[in-house]
């Protein structure tokens, strides 16, 4: 599926997210990398066979906000 020298990250690698972008589409939330994986904004991903990464984005306490 990559032709990228060197090649992209599969999409059973840890590090998947590193390869390159084939479709962006920030207005809809998600992303198409090269190696199959579709990423969402939210950090979750849904890969080539089906699986379901659910969002890893770390938590910072520092940018927490609570309604009042």
């Amino acid at each position: 599926m990559c032709q990228h020298q060197p090649t992209c990250p599969s999409a059973d690698s840890a590090d998947r997210e590193a390869a390159h972008l084939v479709a962006h589409h920030p207005e809809q939330g998600w992303s198409l990398l090269c190696n199959g994986v579709l990423h969402f904004e939210d950090t979750g991903e849904l890969l080539p066979d089906g699986r379901v990464i659910a969002p890893h984005r770390p938590l910072d306490s520092g940018s927490v906000v609570t309604a009042a």
